[in-house]
């Protein structure tokens, strides 16, 4: 038996939910730093409250995939943590910008940061079954191709989710004013519409992608990789500190090229929203409520809709240069492109030369998001996929864990206050990302 190719359009809707997981995630990672200023929070104090993000998917995610590999239900094997993993996050995104109205229980910034943990948690859930499924549904020279419309998915998700609060102002005319301790009212509706279409794009998925059954993905496993699943079906908990353990050499090598990439993306997601404000439009850093800081933050989701949309268009040329070229030099030149990108906001001069920076930025977010779950996917049995994705996923979380911890104090003692120094910190460790890459040894 052998895994069948799957026309276009089925890979297409196989991952179309990560449209409305990225929609949503986007709308977190241009707005939350915003949002929890508006609540109350200090720029140093920032990465402390988005430390909650990747500890959540330290948690979930090496337990969602050891599940979710053992998980066979009418819905299926992957389908049904997408579906709780996508009601969750949407309860989060509906309440997250609306945590001023529940003063009278606790303060709106722990609120605020409260459903922030709540959409990550969820978001997690949903995220590496999702990985999984490619890696499931899809035979081995697809797979290039399967993490590229995923990749593309995520980017329209993306730009549509940091757009949208600019879109709803500036062609809709809602207000994008800020009372004192309040959300605007366009990020509100944002985050409201973020949250349905999530719902929506997950159920597309669910009712048009037909998973294989447990008999079917046992006689693909022993195949493949010469090995029975009936004993692994036991296997407890526990046994993901053995498969951590165990892990296969290009996940060793790719986990490193995975911690500095995230670590440069962790920093850019914190820090963009007030280094565009502070070094580019010359706002005071405690000025969070006026107009002009709400004009800046609607266009650092103009700016990250840009990234997104370019590592949408990116993502189409992937498979095809990554044949030519193979898929280790693809990742890593795209990482130098990215880390170009993030140096270049310190010596732009006006806020519109900053789509120069985005693009590049783009170019280096579509080949994280494919080529290190490409370069994975051949070095892992069918029957370890969920729980290696999720393990690989800690050199996801953890350099985000660290970056949160030692942020703030290094924006507070270090930059004398000044995020921009984050970005170009971002920069640099994309260029030692880039380096290790090249050490990978692919299958």
């Amino acid at each position: 038996m052998q895994k069948r190719h799957l026309r276009f359009w089925e890979v297409w809707n196989l991952s179309f939910g990560f449209l409305g997981i990225q929609m949503g995630f986007a709308l977190q990672n241009a707005n939350a730093s915003r949002i929890l200023q508006i609540f109350g929070a200090d720029v140093h104090e920032l990465s402390w409250f988005w430390v909650v993000a990747p500890l959540m998917g330290f948690i979930v995610q090496p337990i969602v995939g050891h599940y979710s590999d053992r998980t066979w239900t009418k819905l299926g094997r992957r389908k049904p943590f997408f579906l709780v993993g996508a009601v969750l996050a949407a309860v989060g995104l509906v309440l997250m910008p609306q945590a001023g109205a529940f003063t009278a229980i606790l303060p709106s910034l722990w609120i605020g940061a409260g459903m922030l943990m709540i959409m990550d948690a969820s978001f997690n859930i949903a995220m590496e079954p999702f990985r999984a499924l490619v890696a499931d549904m899809m035979p081995a020279d697809q797979r290039t191709l399967g993490f590229s419309i995923q990749t593309v998915l995520i980017g329209i998700g993306a730009v549509i989710g940091s757009w949208l609060p600019y879109v709803l102002t500036n062609f809709l005319g809602i207000s994008n004013q800020s009372e004192a301790g309040f959300v605007p009212l366009n990020l509100t509706l944002s985050f409201i519409i973020g949250a349905a279409i999530l719902i929506g794009s997950i159920l597309i998925t669910i009712v048009t992608t037909k998973e294989y059954n447990p008999e079917e993905l046992k006689l693909l496993n022993e195949q493949d990789h010469g090995v029975s699943t009936e004993s692994e079906n036991n296997d407890s908990l526990l046994n993901i500190i053995s498969d951590f353990q165990r892990m296969p050499k290009t996940m060793r090598q790719l986990s490193w090229v995975q911690f500095f990439s995230w670590f440069g993306l962790f920093g850019m997601w914190v820090y963009t929203t007030p280094a565009v404000a502070h070094h580019i439009f010359k706002l005071p850093l405690t000025d969070t409520s006026s107009q002009q800081y709400q004009n800046s933050g609607d266009w650092v989701g103009i700016l990250f809709g840009i990234y997104n949309a370019t590592s949408a268009v990116y993502a189409f040329f992937l498979p095809s240069i990554a044949k030519k070229i193979t898929r280790k030099l693809t990742h890593s030149i795209s990482l130098i492109i990215g880390g170009v990108g993030l140096l270049s906001i310190y010596f732009v001069e006006t806020a519109n030369q900053l789509v120069f920076s985005m693009i590049c930025i783009g170019i280096s977010w579509a080949s994280i998001l494919a080529m290190p779950y490409a370069m994975l996917a051949g070095s892992i049995p069918n029957n370890k996929t969920g729980v290696y994705m999720g393990i690989f996923n800690f050199f996801i979380v953890i350099p985000q864990i660290i970056n949160a911890i030692i942020g703030g104090p290094m924006i507070k003692h270090l930059y004398n206050g000044n995020p921009i120094y984050a970005l170009m910190l971002s920069g640099c460790v994309f260029f030692i990302a880039a380096g290790l890459n090249l050490r990978v040894n692919e299958k």
